[in-house]
């Protein structure tokens, strides 16, 4: 399975990417909550128990699970003239803009430590104390005000929601140029094992890149079939970056993508990215919460016929959700699946638990959080095969398991 192949949201996966929880969780305090994009501070060693469960629910129903850490650490040890500019980008992105502490943090780093250590490192971030605290006031006027166990480079404690930063999209990726500030640098990893590793380097098709001027994240985006992509205009995904992502899978002829369907949602935390409210899980079923059905406008985005290839046909969609999924998936009758059914404060509550956020693992065969339990009752009297982690520390973070995976390869429908 070189490379990435997916094409769809329900085929059986056979390869998927996770980042399991580290350190950077227990750099989180209260005050960098919202700068950090959490509300509220997990366990760590409940949700790195939470995640293992997770990741071996996946192993037992045939999926290879792969983490980030785990590439990264594999590029650096095949490429190492690769560390010193890895280090160095990595510090210039973590807002380290004076050369003098980027030599500093440099030489920390690299003594103290290697291998995989050293990539954890750098998911991690760097406190004041640890690289001598006090000792090193004379660097800068900030230095000397800043408190002993100020963060020199902030953690990303986000990284184990490894959907957001690219998109496995057919045979290629969009690698992500990220909403906020704190979460762009996540996007270094993938970068560089696309271009090095030798599992992904000369196979990967990049339909859109992380130096684009446009944000777009990955929970955004949907492989509804081998030739229609949802993607979801919402609060972190611009309506630039569907056009600029539409224009390049359009433009390469070994793309099979020939529609994109923009789904417009409120820019809001709770309806974070489309799959927060929306999910497919079965060849004619879908999770959605029914808060997004009135507010949802659907575009259909094409090529233009006989013009140029930069320009784009786009119409609004006056049709129910439900006909626009027979449409574009060929199946004669779907259904919506109410998160927390006609009960608006359980929808609601479960919802912002991730109740909608599915990962499907094969047609009607589904991973899902154990505490949104009336959710998770109805999927499985509609017929659905409901496989459940524990999740109430993971679930802290704002993310469910479709929120924390990210798919390299699932068998064609």
């Amino acid at each position: 399975m070189k490379g990435i192949h997916v094409k769809s949201e329900i085929a059986p996966l056979k390869k998927v990417l996770l980042h399991r929880p580290g350190k950077e969780l227990l750099n989180l305090t209260p005050d960098t909550l919202q700068e950090l994009l959490f509300d509220d501070i997990p366990f760590l060693k409940v949700a790195q128990e939470e995640h293992d469960a997770f990741a071996q629910v996946l192993r037992d129903n045939g999926v290879e699970v792969v983490y980030l850490e785990d590439l990264m650490t594999e590029v650096l040890d095949l490429n190492p003239k690769l560390i010193k500019p890895f280090l160095y980008q990595w510090l210039e992105e973590g807002n380290i803009k004076t050369k003098k502490w980027q030599d500093k943090c440099y030489n920390y780093l690299i003594s103290n430590f290697r291998g995989k250590d050293l990539v954890e490192k750098t998911m991690e971030g760097i406190t004041l104390k640890e690289m001598g605290g006090q000792d090193l006031s004379t660097y800068s006027l900030q230095d000397r005000i800043a408190p002993n166990d100020d963060l020199v480079v902030a953690p990303m404690p986000n990284l184990y929601f490894q959907r957001d930063p690219f998109a496995s999209v057919g045979e290629g990726v969009f690698l992500h140029r990220m909403h906020y500030p704190t979460r762009n640098r996540e996007t270094i990893y993938a970068d560089y094992i696309f271009k090095y590793h030798p599992d992904f380097a000369g196979y990967i098709t990049r339909y859109y890149d992380r130096d684009y001027h446009a944000t777009i994240e990955g929970g955004d985006v949907f492989n509804l079939t081998d030739t229609v992509v949802c993607i979801g205009v919402s609060q972190r995904t611009e309506p630039d970056a569907v056009e600029i992502a539409a224009r390049h899978l359009f433009n390469d002829p070994d793309c099979t993508i020939r529609t994109v369907l923009a789904f417009k949602i409120p820019a809001t935390r709770a309806f974070m990215h489309l799959d927060t409210v929306f999910t497919r899980i079965d060849v004619d079923k879908y999770t959605v919460h029914p808060a997004i059905i009135g507010p949802l406008d659907v575009y259909e985005i094409t090529p233009e016929k006989g013009g140029d290839p930069e320009e784009l046909h786009i119409e609004k969609l006056d049709m129910t959700l439900e006909k626009i999924l027979e449409k574009y998936t060929g199946v004669s009758h779907v259904e919506l699946i109410y998160c927390g059914g006609d009960d608006m404060i359980a929808a609601a509550r479960e919802q912002w638990n991730d109740g909608s956020n599915t990962l499907c693992i094969a047609p009607g065969v589904i991973v899902c959080y154990e505490r949104n339990d009336i959710t998770n009752a109805i999927l499985r009297e509609k017929g659905l095969s409901v496989l459940t982690i524990p999740s109430a520390e993971l679930s802290r973070g704002r993310g469910g398991p479709r929120c924390m995976s990210m798919p390299l390869w699932r068998e064609d429908d």
